[in-house]
């Protein structure tokens, strides 16, 4: 008995724009309150914050990390950058959640200088990946990326300036994240050339 093989189509459009869509919105959302003070944190800014932390950067990415990592192994994409970018929207998804679930729950801040640590050098090896694979515009995402994880260490721990710094971070890279997205989008669904 012969065994059966299926064999998929490789697609040209993995679903970068919504992991970008969902961080550039969460980063739009936090960093005026750390850069600008605005909205003042109290409890119900908080689980508001909190719940958009959940529901954008947290199940945007991880919903388009997950669909990366299964195209890969089913053969659908094939750019061997999409690895890495499969493992830092899942990562990144992942560790939304738990965000914004202490940010709505009241958690205490000072954990998160711990985990940026390890955040941060997931970001340094995207911009191992993106830059040696000379794509530029996602190798300086990752570039903002890291200054976020640095930025928060600081700001996790009251460090004076750190959470300045961190909504500054925060605000660049969700500008940068949002042209991503238009990027992105209207190269793989017009022909247009933003991206490269």
């Amino acid at each position: 008995m012969d065994a059966t093989t299926f064999t998929f189509p490789t697609s040209a459009f993995p679903p970068l724009a919504l992991g970008f869509f969902g961080l550039g919105t969460g980063y739009l959302i936090y960093g005026p309150q750390e850069f600008f003070g605005f909205p003042k944190r109290e409890t119900r800014v908080d689980l508001s914050t909190g719940v958009w932390g959940i529901a954008m950067p947290g199940l945007c990415q991880f919903v388009a990390g997950t669909y990366l990592f299964v195209g890969l192994a089913l053969h659908l994409f094939s750019a061997p950058p999409l690895y890495a970018a499969a493992l830092a929207f899942t990562v990144y998804g992942i560790h939304w959640f738990a965000i914004g679930f202490n940010r709505a729950r009241g958690g205490d801040a000072r954990p998160n200088a711990f985990m940026a640590v390890p955040f941060m050098f997931i970001s340094i090896l995207g911009m191992i990946v993106f830059f040696h694979a000379g794509d530029i515009p996602v190798g300086l995402l990752f570039a903002g990326l890291t200054a976020i994880y640095l930025s928060d260490m600081f700001a996790s721990f009251k460090v004076p300036l750190g959470e300045r710094s961190l909504g500054f971070f925060h605000l660049l890279t969700g500008f940068w994240l949002i042209y991503l997205t238009f990027a992105s989008t209207l190269d793989f669904s017009s022909g247009f050339k933003l991206w490269q």
